[in-house]
């Protein structure tokens, strides 16, 4: 069973940074996901697959797996860049505005 070690990126609808600070510690599935026969509803065996534990950093995560003897894989976040406008929306009705505003 391998755990991967990774921190969120955040979500096409988040503006902000909230819930990508922490690292996550989550499990491979061990077996493929089936249709329940009788209401089809997708299940599998594998209880590990609904672990998720959050740690403050990345050490401690893999402090965590190393003793309790889990395989990990850690994967490293892409640094976020950074996405100031020079000028918001608030600005298009500026006194000080160069030209005028129209739709």
């Amino acid at each position: 069973m391998i755990a991967r070690i990774y921190r969120p990126a955040r979500n096409a609808m988040q503006s902000g940074v909230a819930n990508t600070r922490k690292w996550v510690l989550e499990f491979a599935p061990s077996e493929p996901k089936r249709p329940d026969p009788l209401m089809g509803w997708t299940g599998s065996g594998d209880t590990l697959g609904q672990v998720r534990l959050t740690f403050d950093t990345r050490e401690a995560a893999v402090e965590y797996a190393e003793r309790h003897g889990l395989e990990y894989q850690v994967e490293t976040p892409k640094p976020r860049r950074p996405n100031i406008r020079p000028r918001g929306y608030g600005s298009n009705f500026a006194h000080d505005r160069r030209m005028p505003w129209t739709h």
